[in-house]
């Protein structure tokens, strides 16, 4: 299959870099000239344990290419993936959609024969109906379908995760456009890895809905350390005996500052608007989010007590704090901000 992968952030060119290795020929499209020069030398800008080797195996093998040119990559796609950021909206919390749409737009224009375009972006439930409107308003004689394919990489572990996941959720209720991304992930077959087909929407949903739910579990653990401080029980052996009820599982029950890092706050706040927008009541996720904030300034009042008191009039350096370890992910939202 020929794929074109617009964004070359984290998401796309992992994405891009397991396709190839699938086999598909994938070229990685991005409008920062620096970035894709560094590419073309063999610079990865972002650090993941095995994605250097990853694209340079594919480069080589000639399955891999990088452009700033969409133009080419779109119109011989069978799939074309919107990979680009989508960050809260200043203001109001909001995913900002800007980049996605100006992507929509930029790929309708470059569109020849049957393409199945897809969002893989973090994008509110609703952004594949504007997605395709974009593209039916800029091209009314496109011949495509407008797909949803959450990605659910964690930093560190992305290589693995994708080419080993739990799952793997389309959005479409087109048979053509099943049966095209049916072919990009038969290679995972051998892995017997869940392909769920959804409508666009449900797939939409499922990523902030997951996001939600392990926020969920590390506020959940985070309030129980507060209440083993008070009553004298050690919580990572609480965490471990609940951790162990295979209902439960262990993973996302580490007590510790709080949540940050690049998904987390912003997917919550952007589903709790969601929800505001179609005037329905989040309770248990708004509470997530005050609770992680309170959990923050907890932190801070403890760091500001071992320092005697007060952070007046201190200088306070800290060193090599990342949010996700294996990662250099010192993106915004970071745990804690003093």
């Amino acid at each position: 299959m020929r794929i074109a992968m617009i964004g070359t952030g984290y998401v796309g060119l992992v994405s891009g870099a397991c396709f190839a290795d699938f086999g598909h020929d994938v070229t990685c499209v991005d409008k920062d000239e620096k970035k894709i020069a560094a590419l073309h030398r063999g610079e990865i800008p972002i650090y993941e344990p095995g994605l250097d080797e990853l694209v340079a195996t594919n480069v080589k093998a000639k399955r891999l290419d990088f452009t700033t040119d969409l133009s080419k990559p779109v119109a011989d796609a069978d799939a074309v993936f919107i990979a680009v950021g989508t960050p809260s909206r200043r203001g109001d919390g909001h995913a900002d959609l800007s980049y996605v749409y100006a992507a929509a737009k930029e790929i309708a224009q470059s569109l020849q024969g049957f393409t199945v375009v897809v969002t893989k972006s973090t994008v509110p439930v609703g952004t594949g109906d504007e997605v395709e409107r974009i593209i039916r308003e800029t091209n009314p004689k496109a011949d495509v379908v407008v797909a949803s394919n959450p990605e659910f990489l964690r930093e560190g572990a992305a290589i693995r995760d994708f080419k080993f996941p739990d799952r793997v959720v389309v959005g479409t209720s087109d048979e053509r456009g099943r049966k095209v991304m049916g072919d990009i992930y038969r290679p995972l077959s051998l892995n017997q890895a869940p392909l769920m087909f959804t409508a666009r929407r449900t797939a939409e949903m499922i990523k902030y809905a997951a996001n939600a739910f392990l926020a969920t579990k590390i506020t959940f653990i985070n309030e129980i350390a507060d209440l083993s401080e008070k009553v004298g029980a050690n919580v990572q052996e609480v965490a471990r005996g609940i951790g162990l009820d295979n209902r439960i599982g262990t993973k996302f029950l580490h007590a510790g500052p709080g949540f940050g890092g690049s998904c987390f706050p912003k997917d919550t706040k952007a589903l709790i608007k969601i929800a505001q927008d179609y005037d329905v009541s989040l309770r248990i996720v708004e509470s997530v989010l005050a609770v992680n904030e309170n959990r923050k300034r907890a932190m801070a009042r403890k760091v500001s007590q071992a320092l005697g008191g007060s952070l007046r009039g201190k200088t306070i350096a800290v060193l090599g704090l990342t949010f996700k370890p294996d990662t250099d992910d010192m993106r915004d939202a970071p745990s804690i901000p003093l």
